[in-house]
């Protein structure tokens, strides 16, 4: 009966030292801390997305114009607004000036470059340009998984978290994975949302088209598997048996 006991108690022990799971967000940050906020990177025009130009001047034709173009380049409106679509060599073709290469360029620069060209024609043009297609997918472990339409030009990864409903207690904060394809290469890296650094790293504050993948912990995929539920159950039975025969024996 005593080695019973003990077998007993050794088992409960065991089931005490399993790793515990850490949901705290920046676990490690003290109570009080002063730290240099890490800007956003510049938001640059890639392939595919949708800029909204809209031109003011004192030619009213050449507004309705604008307005007209940039309503009819578009099929699929975001947020309500229309824009007109960089093509895969990476230009806008806009009325009166043509096809205006924006890859690559932030949007003050494309602004910029577009007033240049209308000045050709049109007295002291005013140029508004919008990115209106900037969104980012969280998928995985989030509440609300989803591809949020972002109504700006940045987003961070807590940012994102929280439109798709924060992570779920079985999402790995250590361990989240971003995607990120720039000039045709595919970037991937993992932050740890338990460390306080991760506001170090380029990857922290998202760009256009970023993917969020949040991992399933072992709990998570012991729920989905029952042959995995149920051998820490086979394997208490068998040790338990096994406790009992020997005891018998003796």
């Amino acid at each position: 009966m005593k080695n019973l006991t003990f077998a007993l108690l050794i088992s409960l022990i065991i089931q005490g030292c399993a790793p515990q799971r850490n949901l705290v967000y920046f676990s490690n940050l003290p109570n009080s801390t002063n730290e240099k906020i890490q800007r956003a990177p510049e938001l640059k025009i890639q392939k595919n997305d949708q800029l909204s130009v809209t031109l003011t001047s004192l030619n009213t034709d050449y507004n309705v114009l604008f307005a007209s173009a940039n309503a009819n380049n578009s099929n699929t409106p975001v947020n309500g607004k229309a824009g007109f679509k960089v093509n895969n060599a990476g230009n806008i073709a806009l009325p009166m000036v043509g096809e205006i290469k924006v890859e690559g360029l932030s949007l003050e620069e494309a602004q910029a470059l577009i007033i240049q060209a209308l000045k050709r024609q049109i007295k002291d043009p005013y140029v508004d340009l919008q990115l209106v297609n900037f969104k980012v997918t969280v998928i995985g472990e989030v509440n609300h998984p989803a591809s949020l339409n972002v109504p700006g030009e940045q987003i961070n990864l807590l940012e994102a978290l929280g439109m798709a409903g924060d992570m779920t207690v079985f999402g790995k904060r250590e361990n989240v994975l971003v995607i990120r394809e720039e000039d045709g290469v595919r970037n991937m890296t993992r932050l740890n949302l338990n460390d306080k650094n991760v506001y170090d790293s380029p990857y922290f504050n998202l760009k256009q088209n970023d993917i969020v993948y949040v991992e399933p912990d072992k709990a998570k995929e012991k729920q989905v598997n029952p042959n995995q539920n149920l051998m820490p159950i086979i394997s208490t039975l068998v040790s338990a048996a096994a406790v009992i025969l020997t005891v018998v024996l003796r």
